[in-house]
């Protein structure tokens, strides 16, 4: 059986990936392609009490080891229990955000050394890497303008200041730029529409070519 595709969404506050994570399932429904949809922290039982911690503003204290060690403690789960089945299964899995996150919010913002990033990709996700992350980019003043917008209160990781958002953004792009191959940079500033029609052109090719796998 041909093994399904993994794709993530990556991007920081606001950038748009809820939008994007339903395009790319209306595009994939289409295509008549099986897939499971997840999130990062979060995707298992186990993952949705942890995000619940790592996003309580209550536990404004937690160090950046004990935050870096949860978010690898969900994805070592989400990846055992959820991605690595369905992608034998021949699914594809579409995750917002997975061990980018992890370079960009606790390496970029926080300043864990990425060697440690790296040792913990290697053992608590199990080394797997997505075939395609859709970086959406977007300045990070229009990113907090649109989360302010939206109402409601902020969880802990959207009360960080804003040069800690710089510092991920950065990070971000630092990944896109040392792994082109794979980490898609998208202009998220544009309108909705023409984000996704961004995303649709690069997801068909990849539905082509996984098909001619098969053939």
């Amino acid at each position: 059986m041909q093994p399904g595709l993994f794709i993530t969404l990556e991007g920081g506050e606001g950038a748009g990936k809820s939008t994007v994570l339903a395009s790319i399932r209306t595009c994939l429904l289409d295509a008549g392609i099986p897939h499971r949809l997840t999130r990062e922290p979060g995707g298992t039982p186990f993952g949705e009490a942890l995000r619940a911690v790592v996003l309580d503003p209550r536990y404004a204290c937690l160090c950046p080891e004990s935050e870096l060690l949860l978010m690898f403690a969900s994805r070592a789960q989400l990846v055992s229990e959820s991605i690595l089945p369905a992608l034998a299964a021949g699914e594809w899995v579409v995750s917002d955000r997975f061990t980018d996150a992890s370079f960009a919010y606790q390496g970029g913002g926080r300043g864990v050394p990425p060697a440690l990033i790296e040792d913990l990709e290697r053992w608590a996700a199990f080394g797997l890497k997505p075939q395609r992350t859709f970086l959406l980019d977007v300045p990070v003043a229009v990113g907090l303008e649109r989360v302010a917008g939206r109402g409601g209160g902020q969880d802990r990781m959207e009360r960080e200041s804003l040069g800690f958002f710089e510092r991920v953004r950065e990070a971000y792009l630092e990944r896109a730029r040392l792994d082109p191959a794979r980490i898609e940079r998208i202009d998220a500033a544009l309108p909705p529409a023409a984000v996704a029609a961004q995303v649709a052109r690069s997801l068909s090719a990849m539905i082509a070519a996984w098909r001619g796998a098969i053939a």
